[in-house]
Parts: structure tokens; C-alpha cells; sequence
């Protein structure tokens, strides 16, 4: 992708490299590997409080530590492994949140076996299909949404945590489940364009 000035970006990616790639290849991009979508999930529930961008320039070292997010490997965390990740300098070192990533995997497992795919479910919140905001540039980005507040309702009923409307809502930016590229950003229409490849 060949952008060399910060022109035409949504201006939150400022001029960092790393959160420059991220908003020109990944940010928007619709995404329905349940696997994928499980790791942005509990990867924005690391950043709460946090910025994005603290948890980009650990997101290898998350890899790493977690297995490459694979939530049959995570499910089966025991205390030596939770007693490693609060050992680990290389992650955000929280009781609450390692807790919570290795709960959600749990979750995430069960509904697979019960027959429940995760990346349908979530997507379901958005009819299955990305929506298109048309926000102009100038205009303030939203935090959260009807979609975002019934998505945070339901993975709380489930037992997911540090999963309000808000996060909800930046994880559905993330994963393309809404494309928030505002108009004259040049990923705008790319991002549109990718609403039909349903892989």
C-alpha cells in the first residue's frame, strides 16, 4: 500500500510507524476468523485504561505469552501459567485481566462445544455484514453504539469481562465489524469494499 504522507489518514494514527501500519493494513479490515477475533477481543480488554498503542508495541510479546491466543491452549492455563504472565514484563501484568483472558477462552470453547461459532455470533450483532458510517473529516469518531451496547450485554451474560460498550465498540472498529474510516481517508472506500468478501 503505497501512502507516504499522513494527508489522508484518520488523524488518531498520528505519525508513529507502527500505528501508521496498523491503520493502513489492519484498523477497519472485516475480520472473520473466530480464532483472530477472540485475540483483538481480549487484547482491547488489556488496553482498558491503557492506549492502543502501549499494547501494539507489546502485542508480540501477548503472542507469545498467550499462545498465540489459541483459546483451546489459553483454556488450559493453570496457576503456573497465570504466575508466569504476572512474571512477564513483556504483557500488561494485571491479576484481573490475565484472569479474564483465560476465563474468556473458557467461554470461548464452550460455545464451540456447544455448537456455537464465535465469529458468527459476534457478527450476528451486525446483521453479519460491516456497517458503513459516513462520518465526515472534522467530525468526532462515536465510542459506542446499539450494536456495541448489545454485543457488551451479551458477552457479560456469557462471563466475559472488561467488556463495556465502549471497548465493545473499539474492538467492532477494529475488527471492520463498523467502518469508522472517516471519509477522506483513503482506507474509507477500501474498507467499503471489502464488505462482500465473507471468506
Amino acid at each position: 500500500m503505497e501512502k507516504t504522507d499522513n494527508s489522508t489518514r484518520c488523524p488518531w494514527c498520528g505519525t508513529d510507524p507502527l500505528y501508521v501500519a496498523y491503520h493502513d493494513l489492519e484498523w477497519g479490515r472485516p475480520e472473520r476468523d473466530g480464532q483472530k477475533l477472540f485475540e483483538l477481543l481480549i487484547l482491547e480488554a488489556f488496553q482498558a485504561g491503557l492506549s492502543w498503542i502501549t499494547i501494539l508495541n507489546k502485542r508480540d510479546a501477548f503472542r507469545a505469552a498467550f499462545a498465540d491466543f489459541d483459546p483451546a491452549l489459553v483454556a488450559a492455563f493453570g496457576p503456573e501459567d497465570r504466575e508466569r504472565l504476572m512474571n512477564d514484563a513483556g504483557i500488561v501484568r494485571s491479576n484481573a485481566k490475565i484472569d479474564a483472558a483465560i476465563n474468556g477462552a473458557r467461554i470461548y470453547m464452550d460455545m464451540q462445544a456447544n455448537g456455537e461459532d464465535f465469529a458468527e455470533w459476534l457478527w450476528s450483532f451486525v446483521g453479519g455484514q460491516p456497517i458503513q458510517y459516513g462520518r465526515k473529516p472534522g467530525e468526532p469518531p462515536q465510542v459506542d453504539s446499539p450494536e456495541s451496547i448489545a454485543m457488551s450485554k451479551a458477552l457479560k451474560k456469557k462471563g466475559f469481562k472488561f467488556v463495556g460498550p465502549v471497548i465493545v465498540y473499539a474492538f467492532m472498529q477494529a475488527v471492520g465489524m463498523v467502518n469508522d474510516h472517516h471519509t477522506g481517508c483513503f482506507r474509507h472506500d477500501q474498507i467499503k469494499a471489502m464488505a462482500k468478501d465473507r471468506r
